[in-house]
């Protein structure tokens, strides 16, 4: 097994010497779209093991194996002008549009669409290939160890700016497909795909629960659909599903899900789950509220999304939507949006999150809505997930653990009985679909179990202090002037 980390942060190392490289997001592009043509390569030495009559889309001098696979080889001008003059414009321009290679060729050309070659020097491009070569991205402990690496990329794209790609903690994920439990020919999508961890996740439930055969694996492969904004993520999307063995991933699409009209989403678009992070605290460009009716019309990301949710998924379909605090108690078209799920589906659970579940990308508080579509909600229960015994916060040493997520999966019951096993505990309550619409939509519930809450945030405490200090001033004020008065009374 390689040295994965550290064979990056050589990789790193070596662009910071480049003088066409400029800054963490030009870096992680570059770094990018390489490891993309490596794993690509070594996907297709594996598929030609398998396959007898395996062809590649890529032209043969084109292929990672015949220009970087040699240590020795070109390199300075020489690796400049192939990846300038013939590699770029081959796999942007030069594919096959048709015959059977043009599936597979089509995704490489939405990967590249918005791809760039920043490296100026062809003899330290030389470096970083080579350091890529060390990987073996069919060998399965590398595989996962560069997928774990996803998180770093992804902090990394936090500090260039990129607002909005919060990573989903791998124990959120799996959580989320353990109880939407997509089955095997179920249509999947995540309209707000960022780099795959959803939908990795979803291949890997299907795998280990669902498929059996050959015949099973095919229709495993043509059940997963995903979109993405921006192309960095996309092309991370696309290599994270290459990784997951989703040989031709061309249902990942490079768009934005919010552009096309909302009443042009037709039964044929329609699919049967739904998992999804949108991204939140967002707002779109000019114009893309008026793709949805009037009623909906914000221009929050958010929101727009769990619109659009509610039109995606299939009569019996089932979501589940990672969302933050502020819709809960948001009024307006967040109301009228709240009311219609539950109207339209069944919002049968609520799954609280603590503090610090996205950190160190967001401190926001976030929750998790489970629904079906098609029937109307009668009783919402809400989960407050705790933090383990001993923990009072999360980090990148101790991230939240799938396992912490027993005592839900352990309470959850079966949706086809109404959840009759279900009952209140310290963490669960429930509250009806009509005490909610009287509250005038607002979900932002406390625990009805447990006392406020002590809370330790800094910043808080000291806005609070501040509050007391003003209402403890005006009531000393008050007090003097009523001492004067009484006192100027009294000498009269």
């Amino acid at each position: 097994m390689s040295d994965v980390s550290g064979i990056i942060k050589s990789i790193q190392d070596i662009m910071r010497k480049d003088v066409g490289v400029d800054g963490d997001a030009q870096r992680i592009g570059q770094m990018v779209w390489m490891f993309f043509l490596k794993i690509f390569d070594d996907r297709e030495a594996e598929m030609e093991l398998l396959e007898d009559d395996f062809q590649s889309p890529l032209p043969e001098h084109i292929r990672w194996r015949s220009w970087a696979k040699d240590p020795e080889g070109i390199t300075g001008d020489a690796m400049s002008d192939f990846v300038n003059l013939q590699l770029f414009p081959t796999l942007k321009e030069k594919l096959p549009a048709h015959g059977p290679q043009a599936a597979r060729a089509q995704v490489i050309r939405g990967v590249f669409e918005d791809a760039y070659n920043y490296m100026k020097s062809g003899t330290l491009m030389r470096q970083v290939v080579n350091k890529i070569c060390e990987i073996n991205f069919n060998n399965t402990a590398d595989r996962h160890t560069f997928g774990s690496i996803y998180e770093q990329i992804l902090k990394d794209l936090q500090s260039a700016g990129n607002a909005g790609e919060f990573y989903t903690p791998r124990a959120v994920t799996r959580f989320i497909v353990n109880r939407v439990d997509p089955q095997l020919d179920e249509t999947v999508l995540d309209p707000a795909c960022g780099t795959g961890g959803f939908l990795a996740c979803v291949v890997d439930h299907k795998r280990e629960n669902y498929v059996k055969s050959g015949a099973d694996e095919e229709v495993l492969q043509g059940s997963i659909r995903g979109v993405e904004k921006k192309a960095l993520p996309h092309m991370l999307c696309v290599t994270n599903m290459i990784l997951h063995g989703i040989d031709t991933p061309s249902s990942i699409v490079h768009g934005n899900t919010l552009e096309r009209p909302y009443k042009d989403y037709s039964e044929k678009d329609r699919v049967n789950v739904i998992v999804t992070n949108p991204p939140f605290g967002g707002m779109e460009e000019d114009g893309i509220e008026n793709n949805f009716p009037s009623h909906y019309r914000t221009r929050e990301t958010a929101d727009l999304f769990m619109a659009l949710i509610l039109r995606l998924l299939k009569t019996h379909g089932r979501a589940a939507v990672v969302l933050p605090d502020g819709f809960f108690f948001g009024e307006g078209m967040k109301s009228r949006l709240k009311q219609a799920l539950l109207e339209e589906a069944n919002l049968h659970t609520i799954v609280r999150l603590p503090n610090g579940v996205f950190a160190p990308y967001t401190g926001i508080k976030t929750n998790i809505l489970f629904f079906t579509k098609g029937t109307p909600t009668k009783d919402v229960w809400f989960y407050e997930h705790p933090y383990p015994e001993g923990v009072s916060s999360y980090n990148k040493t101790k991230p939240m653990k799938f396992e912490e997520f027993q005592t839900e999966i352990d309470w959850w019951g079966d949706e086809a009985d109404g959840f009759k096993s279900r009952i209140e505990t310290e963490q669960a309550w429930k509250i009806s679909a009509e005490d909610l619409a009287a509250r005038g939509y607002n979900f932002d519930l406390k625990n009805p179990h447990v006392g406020d809450a002590i809370n330790h945030d800094p910043d808080e405490l000291l806005e609070n202090f501040a509050t007391t200090q003003n209402e403890i001033q005006a009531l000393r004020d008050q007090l003097k002037t009523i001492l004067s008065d009484a006192l100027n009374g009294a000498r009269a």
